[in-house]
């Protein structure tokens, strides 16, 4: 949640100040309004932030006074912190180097910025719309949320202010309610039909304001957002309140809270009360904001059914350090919980004369299944995602069962299959489909009614054959990136074309890949047989998407499921027939009971599974059911109603997308009149939200679509996704930014190399080049800027924004030898070979002390640590191994780049597995994979373990009587990824591996006579030599201590 603020007033400077400011530092006027430009932008993307207001008017300021002069230069090259570096080392061999006028341009730059960093800090401090009050209060009963947020703030200026109230919400809730009280008076949001609220929402839109207040901001959220004037001294609260049903989604629930006020809160407080009657099997908490600081002020309790979590910082918890008012809170709290469950007909739960009806078996043996892969490799799936694609695939054919058969299509122009029918996923038959997947390249149009086509005709043809085993489940997988461009290009034909064929023998998943593909025609033809559509995001994780995705279908339980009831005990049921159950998710089936109905509600679920049919019976006692739900604690009244209104909604809009014409007007109108009846937000409805009199008008807020966002920036992970934009509108082959006419300069970027972040499908374009002076610092953030050509020589017919690359190449300072004069004092003695000719001889620089492989702390050993250096190694190391601790490490280690590829810690309880490699950490759990950034915050808490990460890319694993086990990208000299252990007296005798046969039975033997630095070690039976040397100190992270250090090669 945030709430800030803008007022009418600020001013910064006056007049010459802001001409001056610039010559002082050396640059020119271009300069400044280059920097300064993009903030429209910003404010146009919604991400103004306190203090921005300051820039918006120093900017304004600075161009309406200062006269232009001269021009800058059309490259910037390099940063003022290399050339202090670099111009040290050449001053000191005696090199004098000319500096380019670039050079004080990128000086300018930097030191504006560090100018503007601080004026907004000192803004932030003195924000007028203080929110003095933050609570977050959200009950989940029986996997229903129903979640408040309340935030209350004061105007503490003496002149108007505007208070923005910013939330964000899971895609999958619905606003029921919002407020705004202020002086006393409750201003209300009334939720009407979306034709009933067009009229206002088009007098916003025609007045240029932004009507819709709901937008989508991330793979998972929306963001809802409204403004208000805020009188001298006056108090405003506001208050929003959303519902959803969560869904098991690979065994897991997962509970998702945006915590993001934007200013120090003195009062703020989240809590999340969980009543699950079936028992509560695990509970676990992930931050990705909570540091160490922060750690006492999230608590957790539990018992078999309830548990609270409560998150309650103080104001110096908050902050981001003690000189600072900046908040540390801007993240996601996730939530994420299972049940306890039997080989039953599930869990029927009741309250106040509606019923819920869980059902996800325990112990059922997964179904064999015929998967057919159809992959869209045309010219828009070129670079990254046809990579990602390869990777996701060939890691998919390793986790198809024997017992399973697949088979192959790749299409662009024409479709291609691999085999002539389906083939079994032996390891001979894998490993080729490997060798095939790694060569499917990209390039030409995009034939998806063939490709489909040929896909249904494989499946049937095998099924003629009797070559499909009895019992056995049919997939199809679609994965494209785009609209069908060759071949039948007409959308419904195609969805016809399919559906005919398929003739509800198979089932359909579609992947759309990114935002030029149309989602809707995907969710369609899955819908119209038997599947559902995901959209894959374009992002530095899209192949764990893709692997999860088919994580979710990969086990088939049961098909044709059916559940039945009591005719005279129950009615309005929502679903209750279901093509596929597949292991990790659960059916969900709700229901009004009849006011006469039996004490005892009974259900009967009927289910097909690998060659015989089964059926679940169960019962449930109604005034026992009944009275469990009492606790006001952790439940809000009517609750299951509104769970069965909700559910029902979200089935009857499902099934409009694959109905008829009159079928579908039928659907909606049902799904309109119990949302307007239940007070829901729904693609179907509007709030109006009134304001006080005299202010702007009312504001509309409506529930966002997928399809809506096919063209519209979406956040995800930390880049804007939007190809329309980056692709067509965006950058250009060239590496230039076009934009329409009018849009406005923005922040642009290249692909990812550091925190900064561009849009993700920016080429890699050729960028200006270096001059022969290329002064670098590796230290440095990697930055890209949009510069609007009034800041640089113009052309005459062209309208473009030059990228301009300041990114960091670690690299050495190059100088033509020609320009190079003779150095009149070497700055260290020149060797005897040398010295008679001192202007040409080549003088020897220390090396830098390299961090080792790994170092080892030893407890109880005379040697209180080791430091390790692999120097052979030949495919994956099996690094320690641990059966008591539940716990094994393995890594490769690459010996000529002396450095770990990638290390995997294996935990057995928890299951859980860490891979990391140099670009991130992926983190396996359940089947489910979480891809997180190096040096991201990372707070997560699971039954007797602990994951955190720190801002240094520190990420530790720990429990109780667990010996913790850390990774990190170590970038000093000798970088690479690292391991380091702590905690190792825990280690049992048990203990092996490259790295744990040293805390067995280790001897050391005496200080050499001749050399007291060397000495030997033995390690169970053999001899290693070790020598005493000066090493870097990894394990708190760059720049690391040096050390002294008994090391040894391996």
């Amino acid at each position: 949640m945030a709430t800030n603020s803008r007022g009418e007033g600020d001013r910064v400077g006056h007049g010459n100040t802001f001409c001056a400011l610039p010559r002082l530092l050396g640059g020119s006027q271009q300069i400044m309004q280059m920097l300064l430009w993009p903030l429209p932008y910003l404010e146009s993307l919604g991400t103004w932030r306190p203090g921005a207001d300051l820039l918006y008017n120093f900017r304004s300021q600075f161009i309406r006074t200062c006269p232009r002069r001269g021009g800058a230069a059309s490259k910037l090259l390099i940063h003022s912190h290399m050339l202090s570096s670099s111009e040290a080392s050449l001053a000191a061999t005696g090199v004098k180097m000319k500096i380019p006028a670039s050079v004080h341009i990128c000086g300018t730059m930097l030191a504006l910025l560090s100018l503007l960093a601080v004026l907004q800090t000192a803004t932030a401090r003195k924000n007028d719309i203080d929110i003095y009050s933050l609570t977050v209060d959200s009950k989940v009963s029986s996997r229903f949320a129903h979640t408040v947020v309340t935030s209350r703030v004061v105007n503490r200026a003496d002149t108007v202010r505007e208070a923005t109230f910013q939330m964000e919400l899971p895609k999958k809730a619905f606003i029921t309610n919002f407020s705004m009280i202020i002086d006393g008076v409750t201003y209300p949001g009334n939720i009407k039909e979306k034709a009933a609220a067009q009229e206002q929402y088009h007098a916003a839109v025609a007045k240029g304001e932004s009507a819709g207040l709901v937008k989508a901001t991330g793979r998972k959220t929306e963001q809802f957002q409204v403004s208000v004037s805020v009188a001298p001294a006056a108090k405003v609260t506001f208050e929003l309140v959303y519902e959803e049903l969560l869904k098991r989604h690979l065994g897991v629930y997962e509970l998702l809270l945006k915590v993001q006020p934007q200013q120090l809160v003195k009062h703020l407080q989240m809590d999340i009360h969980i009543f699950e009657p079936q028992g509560i099997s695990f509970l676990e908490t992930e931050s990705t904001f909570v540091t160490n600081e922060l750690e006492k002020a999230l608590t957790t309790s539990q018992n078999k059914t309830k548990a609270h979590i409560q998150f309650k910082p103080t104001l110096s918890q908050q902050q981001k350090s003690p000189e600072k008012q900046d908040t540390v809170l801007d993240g996601n709290l996730i939530i994420r919980y299972d049940v306890n469950r039997t080989l039953s007909g599930g869990s029927i739960q009741i309250e106040n004369g509606y019923f819920v009806h869980y059902f996800a078996p325990e112990g059922l043996p997964t179904m064999p299944k015929n998967v057919v892969f159809v992959i869209d490799k045309s010219g828009s799936m070129s670079g990254r995602k046809i990579e990602q694609t390869r990777e996701a695939l060939i890691k998919i054919l390793d986790d198809l069962s024997p017992k399973d058969q697949f088979n192959l299509i790749v299409f662009s122009m024409e479709a291609t299959q691999w085999k002539p029918s389906l083939v079994p996923a032996s390891a001979e038959n894998v490993n080729e489909a490997r060798s095939y997947a790694a060569s499917i390249k990209a390039q030409g149009g995009t034939n998806i009614n063939d490709a489909m086509l040929m896909a249904v005709k494989l499946l049937d043809n095998d099924n003629r054959n009797e070559l499909l085993p009895a019992g056995s489940v049919s997939l199809i997988i679609l994965l494209t990136d785009g609209d069908p461009t060759v071949g039948e290009t007409n959308s419904t034909k195609i969805q016809k074309n399919v559906q005919k064929a398929i003739s509800d023998k198979y089932s359909l998943f579609c992947l759309g890949f990114g935002f030029d593909v149309s989602y809707s025609f995907l969710e369609k033809m899955a819908l119209d047989n038997g599947g559902l559509a995901r959209r894959i995001y374009e992002d530095s994780d899209s192949a764990l998407q893709l692997q999860d995705f088919y994580q979710e279908v990969a086990n088939p339980l049961l098909e044709a499921v059916a559940f039945e009831y009591p005719s005279n005990a129950v009615e309005e049921v929502t679903q209750d027939n279901f093509r596929l159950l597949f292991k990790g998710s659960e059916m969900v089936v709700a229901g009004k009971l009849r006011d006469q109905s039996p004490d005892t509600l009974s259900a009967k679920v009927i289910g097909h599974m690998h060659k015989q049919n089964i059926t679940f019976q169960m019962e449930s006692s109604v005034a026992e059911q009944e009275e469990e739900f009492r606790s006001p604690k952790y439940i809000f009244h009517n609750f299951m109603e509104r769970l069965w209104a909700y559910l029902t909604i979200q089935q009857l809009l499902e099934h409009s997308v694959s109905a008829s014409d009159a079928e579908r007007q039928a659907l909606k109108t049902r799904a309109l009149n119990l949302s307007l009846s239940y007070s829901f937000v729904t693609p179907l409805t509007s709030m109006v939200v009134t304001k006080p009199e005299g202010q702007e008008q009312s504001q509309v807020a409506e529930k966002p679509v997928e399809e809506e966002n096919r063209h519209r920036k979406v956040y995800s992970g930390g880049s804007y996704a939007d190809p329309s934009f980056v692709l067509r509108r965006g950058f250009s082959r060239q590496g230039v930014a076009r934009f329409p006419p009018g849009f406005g300069v923005g922040v642009g970027g290249l692909p990812e190399r550091s925190g900064f972040r561009g849009p993700p499908h920016a080429p890699d374009a050729p960028l200006p080049p270096y001059p022969s002076h290329h002064l670098t610092h590796a230290s440095l953030p990697s930055m890209a800027f949009l510069v609007p050509d009034s800041a640089l020589p113009a052309e005459p017919d062209q309208a473009m924004l030059h990228v301009v690359d300041t990114r960091i190449k670690e690299t050495t300072t190059t100088v033509p030898a020609s320009e190079l004069p003779a150095p009149s004092t070497p700055p260290y003695p020149c060797p005897p070979a040398c010295s008679a000719c001192p202007r040409n001889c080549v003088l020897a620089v220390p090396a830098p002390i390299q961090a080792p492989s790994v170092i080892l702390p030893l407890p109880g050993q005379s040697v209180d640590r080791l430091c390790v250096d692999i120097k052979q190694s030949q495919g994956p190391m099996n690094l320690l191994s641990d059966p008591t601790q539940g716990v094994e490490v393995t890594g490769q280690y690459e010996t000529e780049e002396a450095r770990f590829s990638w290390i995997e810690v294996t935990f057995k309880n928890p299951q859980l597995q860490v891979h990391a490699s140099p670009e991130h950490v992926v983190v396996i759990r359940n089947r489910r994979s979480f891809a997180y950034k190096w040096k991201e915050t990372l707070f997560s808490v699971m039954p007797s373990l602990k994951m955190t990460m720190d801002k240094t890319g520190v990420l530790l694993l720990s429990g109780p009587d667990k010996v913790t086990i850390g990774l990190l990208p170590w970038d000093g000299p000798g970088e690479g990824l690292r391991l380091l252990l702590r905690d190792t007296d825990r280690f049992s005798s048990h203990v092996n591996g490259t790295l744990g046969q040293f805390y067995q039975d280790v001897l050391w033997g005496p200080l050499e006579a001749a050399d007291d630095s060397k000495r030997t070690l033995r390690v169970q039976g053999n001899d290693h030599s070790a020598t005493r040397e000066l090493k870097l100190d990894y394990q708190e992270g760059p720049p690391g201590t040096e050390i002294s250090c008994w090391s040894v090669e391996l």
